[in-house]
C-alpha cells in the first residue's frame, strides 16, 4: 500500500475502516457492456475468450480505469470459470448454461476438484499482467463466486427464477448438497488464494443469488461453507469483501460468516445497514437503475447514500449490484466525481 499515491490508497484504507481523504468508489461490472470499448472487443471475441486470454482480460480490466476516476480495478473474469475446470460443460448463448448439471451422487463424485483451481492459470497470468500495467495507479480486486451461487448454477444448469432443483436437493438430499458444497468451497478458496499470490490486493466473494433463500436455509445450508472460505481468505493479508443481494432478511447472519467488508444492495438504507452491522466497513449501495436518471436526480440519489453514512470511516461507495447494459458511461463518471467532491476531507 505504501507504493501508491495517497489518493489511491483510499480503497484499501476504507476496507480496514481507516480514515481516507475522500470516500473511495468502484463499480461492480465496471468493465462491461455499457462501455463502447468493451462492445468493440465483444464483436471479435466471446466472453470466455476474453476471460481466458490474459492480454484481453487485462485490456478489459483497464478500460474503465482509463475512462473513470475510480479507486480500484476489478479483474475481468467470470464467476463460472471454475465449473469448467471441475469438469462441467459451460457455454454462453448468450447467458450461461451447463449441459451436464450436477444432480446425483455420481455427478458430485466425478467433479475434478484436485486440479480445478490450478488449471485456471490464465486467470493468474491476467492478474500478474494487470498489476504490471496498473503500475500502482489503483489497487486490483480479485474475485470469485461464493459457493452457494456457483453450486446453484452447477445444479440448476443455468440461471433460475425459483431455484427449485437446488432447494429440492437441500431439503431432500442434504448429504448430497453438503458434499457438493465441500468440493466447491475448497476450489473457491484455492482459486482466491492463487489470485492473491499472483498480485490481487483485495478479493470479493460474490453471492449474487443468496437472496432467494430463507434465513434458515441460509444458516443451515450455506453459511458454514461461506464462513469456511472467508476464514481461509482472512489468512492471506488482503481485505476481503463479502457481497450478496437480497440479504436484508438475514443481514446479521450473512455478516457473521466473515469478511472485512460487507456489501449491501439498494433494498436497504445505508444507515440502517450500518446500524445493524456495527463497526464493520460497508460497501454500497446505489440502485444501478438510477444511473439512467437525469443528472439532478442522480446527484440527489448519490448525496442520499453519502449522507446516510454520516461521515463514518469504512464506507466504499458502490452500486447495490452491477452496472446494467446500456448505462450511459457519462453518468458512471459523474457519480464517481460526485462522491469524491461530496466527501473530500
Amino acid at each position: 500500500m505504501t507504493g501508491m499515491p495517497r489518493e489511491n490508497r483510499r480503497f484499501l484504507r476504507a476496507c480496514r475502516g481507516l480514515p481516507v481523504d475522500a470516500t473511495p468508489v468502484w463499480f461492480m461490472r465496471q468493465a462491461g457492456r455499457y462501455m463502447e470499448e468493451y462492445r468493440a472487443l465483444r464483436k471479435k471475441h466471446s466472453i470466455l475468450e476474453l476471460a481466458k486470454t490474459p492480454a484481453l482480460a487485462c485490456e478489459v480490466t483497464l478500460q474503465p480505469i482509463r475512462r473513470l476516476p475510480v479507486d480500484a480495478a476489478i479483474l475481468f473474469a467470470d464467476i463460472l470459470l471454475p465449473v469448467e475446470t471441475l469438469g462441467l460443460k459451460l457455454r454462453f448463448a448468450p447467458g450461461p448454461s451447463i449441459s451436464n448439471p450436477v444432480r446425483t451422487d455420481r455427478d458430485v463424485a466425478r467433479l475434478n476438484e484436485a486440479t480445478a483451481a490450478a488449471d485456471l492459470g490464465c486467470v493468474y497470468d491476467a492478474v500478474r499482467l494487470i498489476r504490471k500495467e496498473l503500475g500502482g495507479k489503483v489497487p486490483l480486486i480479485g474475485f470469485a463466486g461464493a459457493p452457494y451461487t456457483v453450486a446453484s448454477y452447477m445444479v440448476e444448469g443455468g440461471p433460475s427464477d425459483h431455484y427449485k432443483v437446488v432447494k429440492a436437493m437441500m431439503t431432500d438430499r442434504p448429504d448430497l448438497w453438503h458434499a457438493l458444497m465441500l468440493k466447491v468451497r475448497r476450489v473457491t478458496a484455492e482459486y482466491l488464494k492463487r489470485q492473491v499470490q499472483a498480485g490481487a490486493e483485495a478479493v470479493q466473494l460474490f453471492d449474487s443469488w443468496i437472496g432467494a433463500l430463507t434465513p434458515e436455509q441460509y444458516r443451515r445450508f450455506v453459511r458454514p461453507h461461506s464462513a469456511w472460505v472467508l476464514a481461509e481468505a482472512a489468512k492471506w493479508g488482503v481485505p476481503v469483501i463479502s457481497f450478496g443481494t437480497g440479504t436484508n432478511g438475514f443481514l446479521e447472519d450473512f455478516a457473521a460468516a466473515g469478511g472485512d467488508v460487507v456489501g449491501v444492495d439498494w433494498r436497504i438504507d445505508l444507515d440502517v445497514a450500518r446500524r445493524r452491522l456495527g463497526r464493520r466497513p460497508v460497501q454500497g449501495n446505489l440502485d444501478p437503475v438510477l444511473l439512467f436518471s437525469e443528472r439532478k436526480a442522480l446527484k440527489t440519489a448519490v448525496r442520499d447514500v453519502v449522507a446516510r453514512n454520516h461521515g463514518r470511516n469504512g464506507h466504499i461507495f458502490n452500486l447495490g449490484h452491477g452496472i446494467l447494459p446500456g448505462t450511459p458511461v457519462e453518468n458512471v463518471d459523474f457519480v464517481a466525481k460526485c462522491v469524491h467532491e461530496m466527501t473530500a476531507r
